[in-house]
């Protein structure tokens, strides 16, 4: 297993996020995170790269208790995420939002490379070569001096998840990449996907396109309330009834008996 959540809980105040939630992803699979609006998934994400503390349980990546580990050591160890929103620099270039992304891989850092010093050249050039090749491995090799604020929206999904195969993760997490993309580029995600897949590299999905989400994903587990209800291949996750009915409500003879 290449990340384990063993009986997670998150608390906010009061409110209870996340409810004792476990699952395993196999290394090198597509792993599906589902369920309705405010069902947890966000905030696993948020635990799983340490923008929060989970309130009680344990996170494991690589046999490695990573539970309480910083974010930035979270994303040397290999594991990278996109958000909802899309979090670029409107006016940066598409390249330049790319070389940003390999600053955890630099010895230098980017934004010292960026002055081209003597002994900085070098590396600059590597991490320009680097950038160049992940943008035509999205598809925006012929975008790479538009600025991220000039692409267009399915364009800067694409960006964003070659700025984050910047950092070289093992693990990537996407969170809703699909949202607001037309049927075009809805297909052409699923695509950029699975290459990433064939690199070697596991992903992790939040997603509510239903049809790519069966389609695309080797398992899947599903939250409801904070809590997993259901865990599966898509075909077992389709026909589980609370999954149905913590998406579609009870069944009519139900809602009226």
């Amino acid at each position: 297993m290449v990340l384990e959540i063993t009986k997670v809980c998150k608390n906010f105040g009061g409110l209870s996020a996340l409810t004792d939630v476990t699952f395993s992803i196999n290394e090198g699979e597509i792993f599906g995170l589902i369920g309705p609006n405010g069902a947890g998934k966000t905030t696993m994400f948020n635990l799983i790269t340490s923008m929060f503390t989970p309130t009680s349980g344990q996170i494991t990546f690589k046999d490695e208790d990573i539970t309480t580990m910083k974010s930035h050591n979270i994303t040397e160890k290999g594991i990278c995420r996109t958000f909802q929103n899309i979090r670029l620099f409107p006016e940066m270039s598409a390249l330049e939002n790319v070389m940003v992304g390999q600053h955890s891989r630099t010895r230098s850092g980017v934004l010292k490379s960026v002055f081209r010093t003597a002994s900085q050249k070098k590396e600059e050039a590597k991490i320009k070569g680097i950038a160049e090749e992940l943008l035509d491995f999205v598809g925006l090799s012929t975008f790479s001096d538009v600025t991220s604020e000039n692409l267009a929206y399915g364009q800067q999904r694409r960006l964003e998840i070659a700025r984050a195969l910047a950092s070289e993760p093992k693990v990537l997490l996407l969170d809703e990449p699909a949202a607001g993309m037309n049927e075009t580029e809805t297909s052409d995600l699923f695509d950029l996907i699975k290459k990433i897949q064939q690199k070697g590299i596991t992903v992790l999905i939040i997603e509510h396109d239903m049809p790519l989400v069966m389609k695309l994903c080797d398992r899947i587990a599903v939250l409801n309330f904070g809590k997993k209800i259901a865990e599966g291949t898509p075909i077992e996750i389709q026909n589980h009834p609370e999954v149905i009915e913590a998406y579609l409500g009870k069944e009519e003879e139900d809602q009226y008996a």
